[in-house]
Order: structure tokens, then C-alpha cells, then sequence
């Protein structure tokens, strides 16, 4: 059973920076994709960004482009996410999926880990 572990959230102050992990663990196969998404209060669950395993492609949303980088370590099986210049609108809790194959939904999901930014 392939379980991912989120960690890394907290409360910090608009223009603050906070680093997400993602530990991956029960696999013995490479997937293709991870991602982050993050779903704040009354709002629908949104993409935020990922990364492949295998050459390390990164997608991003347009709202976190140029603040947030995604990046992974594929011998520890851990994705991050570095999120710079943190605004109260980053505010929500991020999730880690993994995606198995190329051009499949997200198969497996975290628990997910709270952000909270102050104005």
C-alpha cells in the first residue's frame, strides 16, 4: 500500500517562506508524476504544481509561477515545495498525490498539511 506522508505546514506571516514535504513509501515501482494541490475553505481542491520523476518536468499553476518550486529526491522518494513570498490567499491545506502513469489521474493522496498566511 503506497502511503504519502505531507509535512512542513504552519502559520507564517504574508511574505514569509515555508518548505512542503512529501514522503512517499510502500512502492516498488517508480510512478510517473507528483503533484501538489491545495484546497482552501469553500473552495473546490485546485493544482498547484508538479514534477516527473524521470527527468524532472514541472508543471505550475499560474497563481504560485515565479514563488513556488517544485522539486524531488528520487533516492529518498520525497517531493518539496518551496513556497516564497507567501500570501494570505496561499492559505489552505496541500495535499501530495502520486500519479502511477503518464496521462492518468492522481492515484494516491496524503493527508494533506495546513498553510496558513497572515495579513
Amino acid at each position: 500500500q503506497v502511503q504519502l506522508v505531507e509535512s512542513g505546514g504552519g502559520l507564517v506571516q504574508a511574505g514569509a517562506s515555508l518548505r512542503l514535504s512529501c514522503a512517499a513509501s510502500g512502492r516498488t515501482f517508480r510512478s510517473y508524476m507528483m503533484g501538489w494541490f491545495r484546497q482552501a475553505p469553500e473552495k473546490e481542491r485546485e493544482f498547484v504544481a508538479a514534477i516527473t520523476w524521470s527527468g524532472g518536468t514541472t508543471y505550475y499553476a499560474n497563481s504560485v509561477k515565479g514563488r513556488f518550486t517544485i522539486s524531488r529526491d528520487n533516492a529518498k522518494n520525497t517531493v518539496f515545495l518551496q513556497m516564497n513570498s507567501l500570501k494570505p490567499e496561499d492559505t489552505a491545506v496541500y495535499y501530495c498525490a502520486d500519479a502511477v502513469e503518464r496521462g492518468g489521474a492522481y492515484d494516491y493522496w496524503g493527508q494533506g498539511t495546513q498553510v496558513t498566511v497572515s495579513s
